[in-house]
């Protein structure tokens, strides 16, 4: 049987992170939007509430939370603030790679210091050139014997000015495509390292994002993730793993959005009626619940294959698109409600529809997603129906006079171009609705 309820342990969770969200996140998420700036204090104590990083195993001193964990700490925080919910999940990210990885004495050396002591992790898959197209990096990696030098810049990096280490992805060899990426894990400190200034953005403003710029980065062996030709698997297990939790943002941005769309159609009054009386707006209302609660459909169901190690990869990239662009919808509906006063930014609709623009973008685009699921549906996807070919669809005979045994003129015959069907001993020598000679006719049913 199905069940949708939260276990006692993740309600708490639930519950924690919402509290969170409404005292330390939102009522300081707009002054940080204004200066552009990342509350890095916020995050810190996002993490002594126990509310980010828990998803580093039990055996490393972590607290063992799984992606489902993950998804319902991030709506809430998204919905008091999408840009700080992403700066605060960044750190889950950024581990995936080591967590992921094979390299266990680099999990044993980083983990438990990780587990119970405040630092930022940042992700690095894209560069200056390269986004969606993961293996068209060209950041390289050359191999010196003990240790890889590491020359070229990486770009869109979540808390990259602000992190202390950094998963970072490059390549042995640009012609290689996927076959030459490999992964490192890179502290911030080390010689040549240097970030850029934080990306001035339309949204996600209180969300540092920069440049990651490496000359001649010596990295040991032994801070290896991924050799080459492995690194293209992990960034794509990482992506099925996260892409979940990136729909939690997007509803809960769009949670927001609808109940602040409410608390102001109950209230306002137009031609002597509250909006609420109106049709429309009750239509508005009841199509941006919908999508909420669909997206959150979505969002466990992906986490919880990721959770019972089910490959993910199918039903995340949907619930990444779906959920990225119902969200869209919703905050757009929202500010209509508004009118006006939504376009201002004395309310907060047009902050979240700002901030929510990024998300059909980053972690694979949601064209990149249709591309992943399309690939599936055509060429993976096992139908439940019989090929069109084998369909008889009798409609001058009964079903159970069909296919008689001795009894030639009951066999079916089903031309493959139009469709008709055509009983008897053989097929006709030509269609008469297409034209088509027997050939095209294949025989559906009898001896």
């Amino acid at each position: 049987m199905l069940n949708f309820t939260l276990s006692d342990q993740q309600e708490e969770l639930r519950q924690t992170a919402r509290k969170f969200a409404l005292e330390r996140v939102l009522p300081i998420a707009a002054y940080y939007d204004e200066m552009d700036e990342t509350p890095v204090e916020i995050l810190e104590q996002a993490f002594e509430a126990g509310i980010a990083s828990g998803e580093i195993p039990v055996k490393y001193g972590g607290r063992g939370a799984g992606i489902l964990d993950a998804s319902l700490v991030t709506e809430e925080i998204s919905a008091a603030c999408p840009g700080i919910a992403t700066s605060v999940f960044d750190n889950s990210l950024g581990m995936e790679p080591l967590l992921l990885c094979k390299n266990e004495a680099l999990k044993e050396k980083y983990l438990p210091e990780f587990a119970k002591s405040f630092y930022l992790i940042s992700f690095a898959t894209s560069e200056p050139t390269m986004g969606s197209d993961v293996a068209g990096m060209r950041c390289k990696a050359t191999d010196k014997g003990d240790h890889y030098v590491l020359n070229g810049t990486k770009y869109w990096v979540t808390n990259g000015g602000i992190a202390d280490y950094y998963s970072i992805f490059a390549t042995v060899d640009a012609n290689e495509k996927h076959k030459g990426i490999c992964a490192f894990f890179v502290k911030r400190d080390w010689e040549g390292v240097r970030v850029g200034k934080h990306i001035p953005k339309l949204g996600q403003r209180n969300s540092n994002t920069a440049a990651v710029h490496f000359d001649n980065v010596r990295v040991p062996k032994d801070h290896m993730l991924a050799p080459p030709g492995e690194g293209f698997i992990l960034a794509m297990q990482t992506f099925s793993r996260t892409r979940p939790v990136i729909g939690a943002f997007a509803v809960g941005a769009a949670r927001s959005a609808m109940e602040f769309a409410l608390d102001y159609a109950k209230k306002r009054r137009a031609f002597g009626s509250k909006l609420t009386d109106f049709q429309a707006i009750q239509f508005k209302i009841a199509e941006m619940y919908q999508k909420v609660e669909t997206s959150r459909l979505m969002v466990w169901k992906a986490a919880w294959e990721a959770d019972n190690g089910i490959d993910p990869t199918i039903t995340a990239s949907i619930t990444k698109f779906y959920s990225t662009e119902a969200a869209m919808e919703v905050a757009n509906e929202a500010l209509q409600i508004f009118g006006g006063y939504g376009y201002t930014r004395f309310f907060p609709v047009e902050k979240l529809l700002r901030y929510m623009r990024v998300y059909p973008i980053y972690e694979g685009t949601s064209e990149i997603q249709r591309m992943v699921v399309s690939g599936h549906v055509i060429n993976s996807y096992k139908p439940v129906m019989p090929p069109l070919e084998d369909l008889p669809m009798h409609r001058d005979r009964h079903p159970d006079e069909i296919g008689v045994s001795g009894k030639p003129e009951t066999d079916a015959w089903r031309c493959r171009i139009c469709g008709y069907v055509h009983y008897g001993e053989a097929a006709p020598e030509e269609c008469p609705y297409c034209f088509f000679p027997d050939s095209a006719f294949k025989k559906v049913a009898g001896d």
